[in-house]
């Protein structure tokens, strides 16, 4: 979460930079409102403790004294308890404010990095730059689509996982199955030297979510379990913030590098038909996640080792890709700087997001009460993440770009090891 303090403080500011964002101004200055008046009534609380306080005090000194005056005890008494039920109300009241303060600042987003390119939509973001791609390699050419290719080779059953399932699931089968743990085994195996392998669980608690600003205003496009305080995880992101919530770290162990395979589940709300067809877009997904735990000043620099090992794995399929920058109205919520790794897919003739490398400034370590120690002081630390691959849009792509005139698809070199074949066909 944001800095309650710059609310506080620097309301305009905070209105103007989340208004790039898309939020509304009102929202930051009813905060603001908010919090003078807590304040207000938090220091009119405190009065009133003290003087409950001096009360008791007095009464107790009068009923030790040698001489008692019952008369004086008696009103004291009676101030007493008229000055209890106030501070009840009083308490109550500040409650409540604690509460309308929480629900506002826990929904809003993380400032956007001066680096983000101003805009409000897609149209907005920048290429920084595209790799491998030869235009004349694919001009005046025909390329099928991924699920037409797969379900004649028999290694993708997208009807048989809708009967099982609904639509938006997929069945990977035979070299299919073997493609997609190929893809997996490699990402880790190339990442391995420098993050440390974790495999969490699939399942957190309410405050895990909260912690990486999935809860509570994104719980619509999330499964949760009816009977238990679980969500099944969106990322790998998640389960690997919460490996250090409410912990205090040392500087000297920074920054913390994690990586981790796991399926995700996305219910997609609000997405009903768009981009559904094949695998751009399914509930459930594989992938491999990267998330370093960061000083402030090392960022930018664990940031760009961050896209370069993401880029590495395509580098390696020779897959074609660009980098691209996005706006301010195209970040996630809690991100404050995003560089999208798109594919290009032949079959589709389209670029299809498969990373987002982030940085995620303070926001996330405020939520989860993440810390370390720097010279006898507590910092928050920075949180940055990526996919090292997500799996179906990879393996889309690999299926586009790499199929032959006789239908079958060529294994990029270096899965070959892990496929123990050239061709699927």
């Amino acid at each position: 979460m944001i800095d309650i303090k710059l609310v506080q403080q620097e309301p305009d500011y905070v209105a103007e930079e989340l208004e790039k964002k898309g939020i509304d101004k009102s929202e930051v200055y009813k905060l603001s409102d908010l919090l003078l008046r807590r304040n207000n009534l938090l220091a009119e609380v405190e009065n009133m403790r003290s003087d409950s306080n001096k009360i008791s005090s007095t009464v107790k000194d009068l009923y030790s004294a040698k001489e008692s005056n019952p008369a004086k005890i008696e009103e004291l008494k009676l101030k007493a308890t008229n000055l209890k039920a106030l501070l009840k109300q009083k308490e109550d009241e500040l409650k409540q404010l604690n509460d309308d303060v929480l629900y506002i600042h826990l929904r809003l987003p993380n400032f956007p990095s001066p680096m983000s390119p101003i805009g409000s939509s897609e149209e907005d973001n920048v290429i920084m730059r595209i790799e491998n791609y030869d235009e004349a390699k694919y001009k005046d050419k025909i390329f099928k689509p991924h699920w037409e290719l797969a379900e004649n080779l028999d290694i993708l059953d997208l009807k048989r996982a809708s009967k099982i399932s609904g639509s938006m699931f997929a069945i990977f089968k035979n070299d299919g199955s073997r493609l997609l743990k190929a893809l997996v085994d490699l990402a880790l195996e190339i990442n391995r030297d420098e993050y440390q392998e974790i495999t969490p669980p699939h399942f957190v608690t309410s405050n895990t979510f909260t912690g990486t600003g999935h809860l509570p205003k994104f719980a619509i496009d999330a499964y949760g379990l009816k009977d238990d305080d679980l969500w099944a995880i969106p990322t790998g992101e998640v389960p690997l913030t919460g490996l250090h919530r409410d912990e205090i770290l040392a500087a000297e162990d920074l920054p913390k590098k994690y990586m981790a395979y796991t399926v995700c589940f996305r219910r997609e709300a609000g997405t009903y038909g768009k981009d559904t067809r094949g695998l751009q877009r399914l509930h459930e997904f594989h992938k491999v996640e990267l998330l370093k735990i960061a000083e402030k000043e090392n960022s930018w620099n664990e940031f760009e080792k961050m896209l370069a090992n993401a880029e590495k794995i395509l580098q390696m399929l020779q897959l074609p890709y660009r980098i691209v920058n996005l706006c301010t109205g195209d970040l996630t919520f809690s991100s404050s700087l995003i560089y999208d790794i798109e594919v290009y897919a032949a079959g589709l003739d389209k670029w299809l997001e498969v990373s987002s490398v982030g940085i995620f400034t303070d926001f996330q370590a405020r939520r989860s009460n993440i810390r370390y120690r720097k010279d006898g002081e507590l910092h928050f630390p920075h949180i940055l993440n990526g996919s090292a691959i997500a799996i179906p849009r990879v393996w889309a792509a690999i299926a586009e770009n790499y199929q032959n005139a006789d239908g079958s698809i060529t294994v990029p070199e270096v899965l070959r090891k892990y496929m123990k074949k050239d061709v699927i066909n």
